[in-house]
């Protein structure tokens, strides 16, 4: 299953599929990937005139295929797909969640590559508004305690003790 949704992935660059099938998904192919990865970076040797793979590429690529066992998808991510993640560290593909299918009400998901320069999601920005609304009630309440704890003041020298 695995094998077919990896090489439907490869083809289309995104997949509309349930949860847990793309939570599956997701760890298997990065490794794919990363094997591909590190099989471009190997550079092609020289034999006797030919440029061939260097054996630990071939050895990749193998391995890789022992997993995706779609050859033309393989030859596809190996060659060109590769090449979209070369400065990417890790964290090639996402997940988006979707509403439930209307046949069985399972939970669906979109799962798709990354493209190499998007920088994920920002980083949010604190609510300086609500900082500035506790901050004034924090004031209020450290004001009113000080109210408090303060002594009561005696009357003045003109007012007589009841």
């Amino acid at each position: 299953m695995l094998s077919n949704l990896g090489a439907s992935l490869i083809e289309h660059g995104r997949i509309t599929t349930t949860v847990a099938k793309a939570k599956a998904l997701r760890p298997w192919i990065e490794k794919i990937i990363t094997k591909a990865k590190q099989a471009g970076a190997i550079a092609r040797v020289e034999k006797n005139g030919k440029q061939v793979l260097a054996p630990r590429a071939l050895h990749l690529r193998r391995i890789a295929h022992r997993d995706l066992r779609n050859e033309d998808m393989l030859t596809k991510l190996f060659n060109e797909t590769y090449k979209e993640f070369e400065k990417r560290p890790g964290g090639y593909t996402r997940i988006y969640k979707l509403g439930p299918r209307l046949s069985d009400a399972a939970r669906m998901a979109m799962i798709e590559f990354v493209k190499a320069d998007d920088p994920g999601y920002p980083k949010r920005k604190r609510n300086t508004k609500a900082k500035k609304i506790s901050a004034t009630k924090a004031k209020a309440a450290k004001a009113k305690a000080a109210e408090a704890d303060a002594p009561a003041t005696e009357p003045a020298a003109g007012e007589a003790k009841a």
